[in-house]
């Protein structure tokens, strides 16, 4: 069979998968249309699906199947034909996360267990540019977007990751990698509308610069309506934004070296109903609370491949955030500079070492309820890492040991090893193992903020406060300087088998020993006069951050992949976590509240049908168990969606969301912030053109 022209002009052979595609297309070439042979993810076998390719256990390329790590792919396919139309909603697939949608515009994600809307324990990447918020240890997801068909994949490693991307990779990494500009010539154009989704389109035009460059550019936007409270009240929480940028790869000819240079820019309001305390009856009060989100980013990677499997790798990036809203402004800059370098050190030892930069300086306008001191701050990061991988037996076993050592302005030094042993018997089986360290560094939340959190009268508050005389108390969570890193000593076990050409699973169970977790005890001075000003204010109720909680989590995920049909594949996911946490200080967050943020059980159950070669069905059930913290009950939610390509460049689609329920929570709120929203039956329709 004939190789294929790469875009610099140079033939290379067919690999595997790809020769089984073109077989496939020339089989069904001779009774349907050639556009409708195109590849999708029902033609491939299990043993195609679960070799795919990943970047981001070891920082080298691997096969998913071949990983001493908890990891989960979400290819392209699997992104279209969810039907998802935001990052967060496709992450509901993987095992081990627990997403939930606040509002309109907000989601709660995070990887086993202490979910929050600022979830701290989990690193989120965007082509190798971490997208991890130190204001406050986590990821605005309304700030988080691209044209979901330049995606190429998102890996998901469930577990810690520290001791390659450093602190914060706590209890998983996501790292979203977009396609190499060569496969995205040509014209992309998206066009849609439904009931939520009022309006959503995308342009995209990808073209080559010479033999050796290739380029894209690509511009979107939507507006998504308002959703709707308990009470059926409108929710003011309506999401609007524009998005544009580009992506550059090119190699120099006859040369090692190849780069790519990439660039976005975007702009939008996310909005919300936001509660926050008053000093009248019945002491709190809800303000429409527009929000203003918009910023850049540019990176640039060099890379240099040498003789065997040796590479070196500088990469650069800049990223400007700014939100505002009318309890806090937030302008942050960030440089970040990071260099790598792999070689085969010995026959039996892959070195893989680095070094990293990070500046970020940000600026803040504080509120009467939200405050930081100082408002404007600046924090460095040094890194280096080091990693060996060592055949021990050849195919067969395998010892990957290593640690990142960091600096930050926190808490000084930091040291988070690691060790994975992997067994591989068969070609069908594998075994593996990871003990690991990881801490969450101080956040500027858990250091400098200052939030007026509550205000009631001394009298309906507990002892020794109700004791005192008559007046109004507001409650007050202070930050602390001397505020510790949480830490983490993880164990994983985990097992992969294909037992058939139509099954396959994938085991993994874990047990983390936390400590010097975050928690809110009172202050050494709880009860002072209160000095705002106000005189209806009378005391003052002072927490601040500790480090008074400590405790384990454990559970298992399993995923089960099956082809009954040679059109239509099955996936299975269950998520079973439990949290056993202690406190050593009561404050204002118990144990018992950390515990009841993350469901219990959560099952994802996908089918994907080619019903003829031109129509698909996609199905997507999923349940998940109770929050006892917010008073969530456990719910069941269908997605479906039915898409027609009409020809060649022209794909129809219809999509149903939610569609078992008028309208369902799916998260809430201890503290004053966004007033969480009722996820609403939706429906909306695609026209997708590429030519």
């Amino acid at each position: 069979m004939p190789g294929i022209r790469s875009f610099q002009g140079k033939k290379r052979p067919l690999s595997r998968k790809a020769t089984t595609l073109a077989a496939i297309s020339m089989l069904i070439a001779g009774s349907q249309p050639c556009w409708a042979a195109r590849p999708n993810i029902t033609e491939l076998s299990l043993e195609e699906l679960l070799a795919v390719e990943i970047t981001s256990v070891s920082k080298k390329t691997e096969k998913a199947s071949e990983a001493a790590a908890a990891v989960f792919v979400v290819s392209q396919e699997d992104i279209k034909r969810s039907g998802a139309t935001s990052i967060p909603e496709v992450l509901r697939m993987v095992p081990g996360l627990q997403v939930a949608r606040i509002d309109a515009n907000k989601w709660a994600v995070t990887s086993r267990g202490f979910n929050a809307f600022s979830a701290n324990k989990l690193l989120v990447l965007m082509n190798g540019r971490t997208v991890y918020n130190p204001l406050f240890s986590g990821v605005l997801w309304n700030a988080q977007d691209t044209v979901l068909e330049d995606i190429e994949r998102i890996e998901v490693i469930r577990g810690p990751g520290a001791s390659l991307w450093g602190a914060n990779a706590v209890n998983g990494v996501i790292n979203i990698i977009s396609k190499h500009s060569a496969d995205t010539r040509g014209t992309l154009l998206t066009a849609g509308t439904g009931s939520e989704e009022k309006g959503f389109g995308a342009a995209r035009y990808g073209g080559t610069i010479n033999d050796h460059t290739t380029y894209r550019v690509y511009g979107k936007n939507f507006y998504r309506d308002d959703l709707a409270f308990a009470d059926g009240t409108k929710a003011d929480d309506d999401w609007y934004q524009w998005r544009g940028g580009f992506r550059v790869d090119g190699e120099a000819p006859e040369s090692p070296y190849s780069f790519t240079i990439q660039g976005d820019a975007y702009n939008g309001n996310a909005d919300a109903t936001t509660n926050i305390p008053a000093t009248n009856p019945p002491y709190t009060t809800n303000i429409s609370n527009p929000s203003n989100i918009r910023g850049g980013d540019l990176l640039t990677r060099l890379t240099r491949k040498g003789k065997g499997n040796s590479e070196m790798t500088l990469q650069a990036y800049y990223d400007l955030a700014r939100s505002n809203d009318r309890l806090l402004g937030d302008e942050r800059r960030t440089a970040d500079l990071e260099f790598q370098h792999r070689f085969q050190a010995t026959t039996k030892q892959e070195l893989t070492w680095g070094l990293g930069y990070r500046y970020t300086r940000d600026s803040l306008e504080n509120s009467q309820t939200f405050s930081f001191a100082p408002a404007n701050r600046t924090d460095m990061l040094l890194s280096a890492f080091v990693q060996d991988e060592i055949t021990l037996v050849d195919d067969l076993l395998r010892l990957t040991l290593g640690s990142k050592f960091e600096h930050n302005d926190f808490t000084g030094y930091e040291v988070q090893p690691n060790g994975r042993l992997l067994y591989t018997p068969h070609k069908h089986h594998t075994f593996w193992g990871a003990v690991s360290q990881a801490v969450r560094t101080p956040s500027q939340a858990d250091h400098d903020i200052r939030i007026s959190s509550a205000i009631a009268p001394n009298a309906a508050l507990p002892a020794p406060i109700s004791l005192l005389p008559p007046g109004l108390a507001e409650i007050v969570i202070n930050g602390n300087e001397d505020f510790k890193s949480e830490k983490l000593i993880a164990y994983e076990i985990g097992y992969r088998t294909q037992i058939h050409d139509a099954l396959a699973f994938d085991l993994t169970a874990f047990l983390n020993d936390y400590s010097r977790l975050r928690t809110t005890p009172a202050s050494a001075n709880f009860i002072t006069a209160n000095n705002s000003g106000d005189p209806a204010l009378f005391y003052q109720l002072n927490y601040e951050a500790g480090n008074t909680m400590e405790g384990n989590t454990y559970g298992f995920e399993l995923v089960a992949d099956a082809k009954p049909l040679d059109w239509w594949r099955l996936q299975l996911a269950y998520t079973f976590l439990r949290l056993d946490l202690q406190e050593t200080g009561r404050g204002l967050f118990a144990s018992e509240d950390a515990e009841g943020e993350s469901p219990r059980n959560q099952i994802s159950l996908r089918s994907m049908m080619n019903l003829r070669a031109d129509i698909t069905l996609d199905t997507w059930l999923r349940y998940v168990d109770n929050l006892p913290t917010y008073g969530i009950d456990n719910y069941v939610a269908l997605d479906a969606r039915v898409a027609w390509q009409v020809n060649p460049t022209v794909e129809l689609s219809l999509v149903g969301r939610n569609l078992l329920d008028d309208a369902q929570p799916e998260f809430g709120y201890l503290f004053i912030n966004t007033i969480p929203s009722e996820i609403e039956r939706s429906v909306y329709a695609q026209a997708r053109m590429t030519f």
